[in-house]
């Protein structure tokens, strides 16, 4: 890489990036230092140099070799790094040793650490940050060097993997003080999540149908969103863009009302702080319908992106709820790649949010789901129960509704536990009491 650059009003930092082959990863090598590239691009990072090493076991003092360890020292000089991004997890010891074989002026941090970072950068709103400040408190803590160390926030001159303490110039690494820090944050981070579970109570109250998008990161959830409910939810072509979970109305063309929610994406090798920070957020999905499941179908990793969704999925408990795959950026693949995707995953529904190719199918689809889902009753109301026919209007889908002699009849669809308490009034029931009276 040229270094004859002309310096920016804000010089940007220099990383290295490393890859660890073991041999049983689900993504090759390249493919994972690829995405790592990226995600240090995402956190304004420059990557002068990429390096990988196959080791059959990790080094327990620095995870690679000494030879690659040289290596490191070499390219970190040559290149003048500010830092070096492992794509494994390190322990806090390798971090340690590793940042003392390269020397002070060079930070090492791993894959966890860089993604902490750029939820830092990328969180909005007080819930998002105080997920984001316990991830990175839970992160830190087994790292703690000493009973009375502090971070070195001003030796490490801020920048990519520092962002730890929103804003703090120092954080006090005690563990005793880190975890006070860690339970706050968990109490403040409850108080603040108690009006998305209001929310979310109140969405279930309704008996609206709930669906949410569920995806790996850059799957175009956002953009799917938009353009399925008229939303202006920012997108962009880049990791994690949005963090925050964000809730809109849809009407389906027959008339049936639904929500849909876009959520977190998720990420191979998914830190599992993260996981646990975001509970609140990903109870979203956990509470669902249904899932959709967006997949970026232009991405030649879709297979094992589905596969790191799957296990994200799997981690918070929402594997038991239906799922329906959704291939979006459909306009980006020639027709027989397209052919391919539908022989392999016949039940898919394949779409464009940019182009809006398939979007007619998918409410079609979506429509039949909650027909299946959610039956119909035709049900009389005596005129005396009005507050059952406003419950209607409240919890359930009107197919039909007109005044007659006996009451209001309605042709209704909702869940199974709201048409129990309009059983008594369907109008098999209603005829089958007349026709008692009558004989």
């Amino acid at each position: 890489m040229n270094q004859a650059q002309a310096p920016s009003q804000e010089q940007v930092e220099r990383a290295i990036l490393v890859g660890v082959d073991t041999g049983d990863e689900v993504w090759p090598l390249e493919d994972s230092l690829a995405e790592l590239e990226r995600l240090a691009e995402t956190d304004g990072v420059e990557v002068v140099a990429k390096t990988s090493q196959r080791i059959e076991e990790r080094n327990p003092r620095t995870l690679i070799g000494k030879g690659k360890v040289e290596e490191l020292v070499r390219l970190s000089g040559h290149y003048n790094a500010d830092v070096v991004i492992f794509d494994e997890e390190l322990t806090p010891s390798q971090q340690n040793n590793l940042e003392g074989e390269l020397g002070k002026s060079v930070r090492v941090i791993d894959r966890t650490a860089l993604i902490l970072d750029i939820f830092a950068l990328h969180a909005t709103t007080r819930e998002g940050r105080l997920q984001v400040q316990l991830a990175q408190n839970q992160y830190l803590y087994p790292r703690l060097r000493g009973m009375w160390a502090h971070l070195e926030a001003n030796r490490m001159g801020g920048g990519v993997g520092s962002r730890f303490g929103e804003g703090e110039s120092q954080l006090e690494v005690d563990r005793r003080l880190v975890r006070k820090r860690i339970d706050r944050i968990r109490r403040e981070l409850k108080k603040v999540s108690q009006n998305r579970q209001t929310q979310r109570k109140g969405r279930s109250e309704s008996g609206i149908f709930r669906v949410s998008l569920a995806g790996y990161t850059n799957a175009g959830k956002s953009s799917l969103l938009n353009a399925l409910t008229g939303a202006d939810v920012e997108s962009f072509d880049k990791l994690f863009a949005t963090l925050e979970s964000t809730t809109r109305r849809l009407e389906l063309p027959k008339g049936y009302i639904l929500t849909l929610t876009d959520t977190v994406g998720f990420i191979q090798k998914l830190p599992h702080t993260l996981v646990e920070a975001f509970q609140s957020t990903l109870e979203e999905i956990v509470e669902s319908d249904l899932i959709l499941e967006v997949v970026d179908a232009s991405n030649k990793r879709y297979a094992a992106q589905m596969q790191a969704v799957g296990e994200v999925l799997g981690e918070i408990g929402a594997e038991r709820i239906p799922t329906l795959q959704v291939f979006n950026k459909v306009d980006l693949l020639d027709d027989d790649d397209l052919e391919h995707l539908r022989r392999l995953y016949p039940d898919a529904i394949y779409v464009s949010a940019e182009t809006g190719e398939g979007l007619d199918g998918l409410l079609e689809r979506l429509e039949t789901f909650l027909e299946e889902n959610n039956p119909s009753r035709r049900v009389l109301i005596p005129y005396a129960q009005g507050r059952l026919v406003e419950l209607a209007h409240e919890r359930a889908s009107i197919i039909e509704e007109r005044y007659t002699e006996d009451g209001t009849y309605l042709e209704l669809r909702a869940r199974p536990e709201v048409l129990a308490a309009f059983e008594p009034y369907a109008v098999e029931e209603v005829a089958a009491r007349r026709s008692g009276r009558a004989r």
